[in-house]
């Protein structure tokens, strides 16, 4: 008998935001490498989505649809989302996504002001 392979993370993050939003356009990016986290880690995900599901909605209440969309994950160990979340109007009026993420300095990398 066979095992049942297991789904990855992004593939799981990604149904469920099929599903949920019906996206024009969704990229789901395991960046969890350039973080200190062990090899294979699925922790770390940059999503640019655009769904018409967006519309008449501010940021902060788009991200919390895709927080709530994903609250299994994130409870079973996914750290960030990188999110960006726009309309196709958005979307079309930018000609796609233009922001780089800014890179992580990793784990314990933060100084406090007066620790300098």
């Amino acid at each position: 008998m066979k095992q049942a392979q297991k789904a990855f993370v992004w593939e799981m993050i990604s149904s469920k935001l099929m599903k949920k939003f019906e996206p024009f356009h969704l990229e789901v990016v395991n960046e969890s490498y350039k973080h200190k986290v062990a090899p294979g880690s699925e922790t770390h995900f940059k999503i640019q989505i655009v769904s018409n599901h967006f519309d008449n909605l501010n940021l902060v209440t788009r991200h919390r649809l895709i927080y709530d969309c994903l609250d299994d994950e994130i409870k079973a160990g996914v750290h960030a989302l990188s999110l960006d979340c726009r309309t196709k109007e958005q979307w079309q009026e930018n000609k796609g996504f233009a922001n780089p993420n800014i890179p992580c300095k990793g784990k314990g990398s933060f100084q406090k002001e007066k620790d300098k």
